[in-house]
């Protein structure tokens, strides 16, 4: 039977529970402005009666109750919607990103028009028309050279701002990763205190939420999901990686690359395996500095490097006022000296790669005339070789055009003697050079006999750059060295025509070796390569460049934008909705309180009652 105490004990139980609920309400109000907190409510239940039906028990009415007990303080917490947060961060975060560094490439293009490269291109194919039409005058020349230097000028400006850009990246990169180790290392330490605290029959809420704020964080910076199998053990995956498990943190380190104009590549520390992230904040890092920062440098080089080819070309075999012949009109700087091209890539001493970046037939070709040849030619791409089959009923045009719109990193025109010329562009693969042939080679007759570019038919004819002296293949075909990185970094007029604009070249000699007086033909053709299909990677004009360049930046920059808007749109209900599950309400809490606070008041006066009753019946029974 209940003792006459046991009025005291449900007294006491009772005191004790909404003295727990009013501190975890004081401890919701107190938390209300916290990062990451979530409202916690303390779960009251029916202590268990003093009879139960498995047990002996007296001959009673029924069942008699002991009050209440505390069965738990939980997280109020959707744990779906959670998910569905994190998620969400990493895609915000990325077009947050994307959308700022974009607009900065957008500025560097969108410059005004009397200083922008295009606007200068215009001026200088103008002052080159102007000389064709004034071929004795010096002051034409001096035009052209100092819109030539303009130029120059301009295109190293763009090329400096994109460069800044991408060391910009490059140093928020590396605080990136140094914010996503600290990160999973919290978040390691985390997990061991709460398996702990679990273990001694806690409920760490706070700890739970820090946990939770944490991995949101690290979803900001990249992408992750999160799995718990074994409640002891909280995984962290990224990419298939798994980046945090339970008490331990897997790093990350950026391992220097000697392409990619310097920049390291991030690996897993342990494995030194490659670290790919394609979400939150270092997704979008990587992709705008190994992607779209590569790729506009790579583009600006490439005009640039097949801009001063193409008049230099022109420029060489044309003739001075001063009678002057076999001077470039811009500067250019090799690779390396070696006339061949030969280097030692791999740095053991012994010259292992060649390195070439145009080779131009020895035969005059008909652009309409059929070949009336079979075969297959095997160019090199970004993902390997690839092929390009010609056939006997096909024009030289047909197969020009055809190499020009596969997918390989060698582009092939006609130049000003109507001979084949095949050139390098950029490498889609950082392992790969820029602006170096990799790989040339003819099944049949086209590249070797008909065009004059290689020895013979067949793979052992083959040009290839992983040997030295790879040009021995070539059938005295006229090649040129690779130039140094980043041509568009120090592009410049030939001092020796700055120093004497006499040496501008106007005009073809004659058979004697002279200049005939109101010979411009030199000056119409340097001014006809503006129009001309020059093919400048996948561009095949000048005009194709500039416009394909600002409106794909501008599309990149406007698909930023509205994928910024909508995923922010998205974000904002998804988190107004935790708020409204988990935040704190100043108000209902206050409310809360006054009611445990009434219920706390009732509690103390039934103990009184039950103190009054036992000093009854103790002190005043029998008197």
């Amino acid at each position: 039977m209940a003792n006459s105490f046991a009025g005291i004990e449900i007294g006491k139980r009772s005191l004790m529970a909404h003295s727990t609920q009013i501190q975890t309400a004081g401890h919701n109000i107190s938390n209300a402005d916290t990062e990451g907190y979530s409202r916690q409510r303390v779960s009251v239940r029916a202590f268990d009666p003093i009879y139960r039906p498995d047990l002996e028990r007296a001959q009673t009415a029924g069942q008699i109750g002991q009050g209440c007990d505390v069965e738990s303080i939980s997280r109020i917490r959707d744990e779906l919607l959670e998910s569905r947060i994190v998620e969400g961060s990493s895609v915000e975060s990325y077009w947050d990103v994307r959308d700022k560094y974009v607009s900065m490439i957008e500025n560097v293009y969108n410059e005004p028009n009397d200083v922008s490269v295009r606007t200068n291109m215009d001026k200088y194919w103008s002052a080159w028309q102007e000389l064709s039409t004034y071929p004795e005058s010096d002051a034409a020349r001096q035009a052209v050279v100092v819109r030539g230097q303009t130029l120059a000028s301009s295109i190293q400006q763009q090329h400096k701002g994109l460069r800044g850009i991408g060391d910009q990246i490059n140093g928020d990169i590396e605080a990136t990763v140094k914010q996503v180790n600290d990160l999973t290392k919290q978040i390691a330490t985390l997990n061991n205190e709460i398996v702990r605290a679990r273990g001694l029959g806690d409920n760490p809420n706070d700890m739970l939420d820090r946990r939770d704020l944490l991995v949101e964080k690290l979803s900001a910076l990249i992408n992750v999901t999160v799995t718990q199998r074994d409640p002891d053990e909280f995984m962290v995956h990224t990419d298939g990686q798994v980046i945090v498990q339970g008490d331990l943190a897997r790093q990350i380190e950026s391992v220097g690359q000697i392409d990619n104009n310097g920049y390291g590549k991030l690996v897993w520390q342990d494995t030194k395996i490659d670290a790919e992230f394609h979400g939150g904040t270092l997704g979008a890092l990587v992709e705008l500095r190994d992607k779209d920062i590569r790729n506009e440098i790579q583009t600006l080089n490439t005009m640039t490097l097949n801009f001063a080819d193409l008049v230099n070309d022109v420029h060489r075999n044309g003739i001075g006022k001063n009678n002057i012949t076999g001077l470039d009109f811009f500067e250019q700087h090799a690779f390396i000296e070696n006339t061949n091209g030969n280097y030692d890539r791999d740095g053991d001493g012994v010259e292992d790669t060649s390195y070439i970046f145009r080779i131009t037939g020895t035969n005059a070709l008909k652009p309409q005339e059929q070949i009336g040849l079979e075969g297959t030619m095997t160019i090199n791409g970004a993902g390997g070789n690839i092929t390009v089959a010609y056939h006997a009923t096909d024009s030289v045009e047909d197969v020009v055009n055809r190499i020009n719109d596969s997918n390989g990193e060698v582009k092939a025109y006609l130049d000003r003697n109507s001979h084949l010329v095949l050139k390098a562009t950029a490498s889609q693969n950082m392992n790969d050079p820029d602006f170096a042939i990799r790989h040339v080679e003819d099944s049949g007759m086209f590249l070797a006999g008909y065009t004059g570019i290689l020895a013979g038919s067949g793979e052992e004819n083959a040009f290839d750059f992983n040997r030295a002296d790879a040009v021995n293949s070539l059938a005295n075909a006229d090649f040129s060295v690779s130039p140094v990185l980043d041509p568009a970094a120090y592009i410049a007029v030939n001092r020796l025509v700055e120093n004497d604009v006499s040496s501008v070249a106007a005009a073809f000699a004659n058979n004697q070796g002279f200049v005939d007086s109101g010979d411009g033909r030199a000056a119409v053709e340097l001014a006809a390569i503006r129009n001309t299909k020059v093919m400048i990677g996948s561009q095949r004009t000048f005009d194709d460049y500039f416009a394909d360049t600002v409106t794909n930046v501008g599309l990149k920059g406007e698909q930023a934008q509205t994928q910024l808007a909508s995923q922010n749109k998205i974000m904002g209900d998804l988190r107004d909705l935790r708020d409204s599950i988990s935040g704190v309400n100043i108000d209902e809490e206050l409310a809360d309180i006054i009611k445990f606070q009434h219920g706390y008041n009732v509690a103390a006066k039934f103990i009184t009652v039950q103190d009054e009753l036992l000093d009854t019946l103790i002190n005043r029974l029998g008197v």
